[in-house]
């Protein structure tokens, strides 16, 4: 499990003062990643047109390079502005499979200080039913605080 507390501080002292919108998605994605073995991949799908996510800063193996809003959990996120917690990534309607090795999924809304959507930061695990309602909780808060600035 996620020691949150630590996490959160690490985070907040290697961004405190970055505005750098990529420099901070690559910090946090790089630090997620290695914070917990259930997590396979871990990164950023960024809001680069109306209705269209393109891939960012990851860790992990190759994602998707573009993903709609209207496909997959990533576009459920985006689209409909809340965390989307899928325990069995085989049994969401329009799962893209980025990945064939993913087996469950934690997806978050990413927004700026303004509100504005710019962003869904994606943890696939390959081992079912792997994430809480705590690890979404939490990462909720971190992405806040780091990207709500």
């Amino acid at each position: 499990m996620v020691d949150y507390k630590t996490l959160d501080r690490t985070l907040q002292s290697l961004t405190d003062g970055e505005d750098d919108i990529i420099a901070l998605m690559a910090t946090v994605a790089c630090e997620v990643h290695h914070s917990d073995d259930r997590f396979d991949w871990t990164g950023f799908y960024r809001v680069t047109a109306p209705e269209m996510l393109k891939i960012g800063p990851y860790q992990g193996g190759h994602g998707c390079l573009q993903i709609p809003f209207s496909r997959g959990v990533c576009g459920a996120a985006a689209r409909t502005g809340q965390v989307q917690l899928v325990p069995d990534v085989e049994a969401f309607a329009d799962h893209i499979a980025c990945a064939s090795s993913t087996r469950s999924e934690l997806v978050i809304p990413v927004h700026d200080s303004n509100g504005a959507l710019i962003a869904v930061f994606d943890i696939d695990s390959d081992q079912p039913d792997a994430f809480t309602q705590t690890d979404a909780d939490e990462m909720g808060r971190i992405l806040a605080e780091i990207f709500g600035r």
